[in-house]
């Protein structure tokens, strides 16, 4: 909700309008961190996390399983990344408009044409949908607490979810020969998650990472990091 504390009200007209027009732009940029950062030094697989904004639990889930992790910045450029060598990439969450990102999606476009296993989560997985062509769109409300219920398209299983979003990617956007929904939410059928063709990459739009409550997705976690370690493979599955 937008807002402005006034002490004169005379030009009440003048103040709507500047409230209507107020846009937050490029917040990625006022979050992300501006150095490259590495944890867990030295363990034979290391994930690169593209910091978008990202929770220090998205860091912690991923050392938990055994990988190192190479905190990039934003703009960092994909060369730079993919030059490391990286096992497996993490598109981290973060705030804003998707669509403002646009030299973070340009990077995303060189990531998607390599075999390197992806997980993107949020604002990460909103890049990834928008890199390939996809479009996102703005709820009215937003998805915002800990008891989202969500559906896995696959498996017909129900999970609850901790969500923290405004926009979503469209779901008539999708091109069904690039990507298939993996998740939808129950609440409104707004698309929850992606899944990749020929690609071992996917994405969600909840926080399987959250701390405030239900841990009912950080099976995903494991999942990538058997993409990373080789150990199981969805590309292609269809």
């Amino acid at each position: 909700m937008k807002g402005k504390l006034v002490s004169d009200v005379s030009n009440l007209d003048e103040i709507i309008e500047e409230i209507k027009s107020y846009k937050i732009e490029n917040a990625v940029d006022t979050v992300t961190r501006k150095r490259e950062v590495t944890y867990g030094s030295g363990r034979a697989k290391q994930v690169a996390l593209i910091d978008y904004g990202t929770k220090d639990n998205i860091i912690n889930s991923l050392l938990k399983r055994g990988v190192s992790v190479a905190v990039y910045p934003a703009k960092t450029d994909a060369s730079m990344i993919l030059a490391s060598r990286p096992d497996g990439i993490m598109l981290s969450n973060g705030p804003g408009d998707p669509e403002d990102c646009q030299e973070e999606i340009e990077n995303l476009k060189k990531i998607y044409k390599t075999n390197i296993p992806v997980f993107g989560i949020c604002l990460g997985h909103q890049l990834m949908a928008l890199a390939n062509g996809f479009k996102t769109g703005k709820l009215k409300y937003g998805h915002r607490g800990a008891n989202h219920p969500v559906k896995d398209m696959e498996t017909g299983n129900v999970y609850i979810t901790s969500q923290n979003h405004g926009y979503y990617v469209l779901e008539d956007s999708i091109n069904p020969e690039i990507a298939e929904i993996s998740f939808v939410n129950l609440n409104d059928n707004t698309v929850e998650g992606i899944r990749y063709k020929d690609k071992n990459i996917f994405t969600v739009q909840f926080h399987p990472e959250s701390c405030p409550g239900p841990e009912d997705t950080a099976y995903l976690f494991d999942e990538f990091i058997d993409l990373v370690k080789g150990e199981n493979e969805i590309q292609g599955k269809h």
